[in-house]
């Protein structure tokens, strides 16, 4: 039987390139509406928050463990994780990242980005997350197909 390699990320090696494999692998999931906020000079707890949102709870979860996933697998522990299987409003806190992923109506209700309104916001270049993910495995048969 052929053995695999695993292919895992390169561990962040600051807030903000943790803030950027986070999303990543959030757009890997079509998040929408994603917005970077600078809260380390608002914030005693956290250097940057990633607001995401998913057109439906099914969305949100899968966003929100594809996060989880992808920083699991660049050596990256989540001190806390909550609301992940609910789907409405998933927070995950990475230390110096914390990830909200919204089903859409709950963001618009709780309107974060009215609430961090003086906190800058960071552009992210698509271009620069481009290869923070490896490329996902080919598929492989179970041997009784070959």
């Amino acid at each position: 039987m052929p053995t695999r390699t695993r292919i895992r990320p390169a561990k962040p090696a600051d807030p903000l390139a943790v803030a950027k494999l986070c999303l990543a692998a959030a757009l890997g999931k079509k998040a929408e509406e994603a917005l970077l906020l600078d809260v380390a000079q608002a914030s005693g707890y956290a250097d940057y928050f990633l607001l995401l949102s998913g057109r439906s709870t099914r969305q949100t979860t899968a966003i929100a463990e594809a996060v989880q996933s992808a920083l699991k697998k660049a050596g990256v522990k989540p001190l806390g994780a909550d609301g992940v299987k609910d789907g409405r409003w998933a927070v995950l806190d990475f230390g110096d990242v914390v990830v909200h992923v919204f089903h859409h109506p709950v963001r618009e209700f709780y309107d974060l980005e009215s609430l961090w309104s003086d906190a800058p916001r960071v552009a992210v270049d698509p271009a620069e997350l481009e290869g923070l993910l490896p490329a996902p495995e080919p598929a492989t048969r179970p041997a009784w197909e070959v």
